[in-house]
Formats: C-alpha cells, structure tokens, sequence
C-alpha cells in the first residue's frame, strides 16, 4: 500500500510504503528511488497495523519498486499500478505528483 502526501508543487513528499507481515519478518523497499538497492531501506514493524512500513521523501516523477523479504522480491498487491521488468515479471508503480 501507499500513500502520498501532498505538498507544494515541486517540494518532494511525504511517501509511505506498507505492507502486511508478521513482526519476526524483515522487510525492506527497493526501487527506481534508491537504484534497486533494498538494504537502504529497511521498513520498521507497527504492532498496532500488523505490517512494516517506510516513509520516504520522495520528488514528484513516477517510481518503480518492489518490496524484499528473505531474499524473495515482490510486487504490491495494494497498488494495481505495474509495469512490466527485465526480468519477466512486474514492478508496482507510484506516481507523485
């Protein structure tokens, strides 16, 4: 799931990126944002949504990403947004506008 928080028109925003898992799990976010390289973003469990999550700042343009767990690359099944990879599968989209 995510959510974009809006700002000024060329200020970047307040992204949040979630996803359902148990707490012994660790997740983290790859993406266009971060050359694909998930060990810079290590999403933070919340007890009370049962998931992990991450907030970035993020500049207006459109990104690519998947979330990482145990080594296993998955797109967002909260966002129907996807574009196809190089790999044959699909990378979720977010839009900041």
């Amino acid at each position: 799931m995510v959510a974009v928080l809006k700002r000024g028109a060329s200020e970047p925003r307040r992204v949040e990126f979630f996803v359902t898992g148990a707490a012994n799990e660790k997740y983290m976010l790859a993406g266009s944002f971060n050359d694909w390289s998930p060990e810079l973003a290590v999403m933070k469990y919340d007890p009370v949504r049962r998931g992990h999550s991450i907030t970035l700042e993020l500049a207006p343009g459109e990104y690519e990403y998947k979330f990482v767990c145990d080594d296993k690359w998955f797109s967002d099944n909260d966002n129907p947004n996807f574009a196809s990879n190089d790999f044959g599968t699909l990378n979720s989209v977010v839009k900041v506008d």
